[in-house]
């Protein structure tokens, strides 16, 4: 069986981003991660822009229903507005991450576990948190399979 990985802190450079934004319901999670998806690779290809990472979701505020997310990739540089994708940012610094090992489902204990470990190291999280969807879901693979960074920028 696989450990289960320790929350740790990490030190971040910034990353240039296309992404698209919107305040969603969480029952729409899923469908506005597809659609954004498919915006984005449509505006990356057109301006031969490539992508230098996972997919991400960036959420601001605290967890409510609807849900304040930006979904894109890093990218090696800046994309121009194009319908609702535009260039954003993820923040460099230090930063509270713990992998999350298993199906999405599940991201809501993990991110539980990373709040009560930054709490229990007297640090405060910024207003904002990301998801680094590191092993790119598919319909025919196995949960267990997927990796997920979870990412709480520490504030100063």
């Amino acid at each position: 069986m696989t450990a289960v990985p320790a929350p740790e802190l990490v030190t971040l450079d910034p990353a240039v981003t296309a992404a698209v934004r919107a305040t969603v319901p969480m029952a729409g999670l899923r469908d506005f991660y597809d659609a954004s998806f498919g915006a984005l690779a449509k505006t990356v290809a057109a301006q031969q822009v490539a992508i230098a990472g996972p997919a991400f979701g960036l959420y601001r505020g605290p967890i409510t229903d609807p849900i304040d997310v930006e979904v894109g990739f890093a990218v090696d540089g800046a994309v121009q507005p194009d319908g609702a994708v535009f260039a954003g940012a993820l923040p460099g610094g230090r930063v509270a991450r713990l992998v999350h090992l298993g199906g999405f489902d599940g991201l809501g204990a993990s991110w539980a576990r990373l709040v009560a470990w930054v709490e229990s190291q007297g640090l405060t999280g910024a207003d904002q948190r990301w998801e680094v969807y590191v092993t790119e879901p598919s319909p025919e693979m196995d949960p267990n399979d997927l990796r997920t960074e979870l990412n709480w920028p520490i504030a100063e």
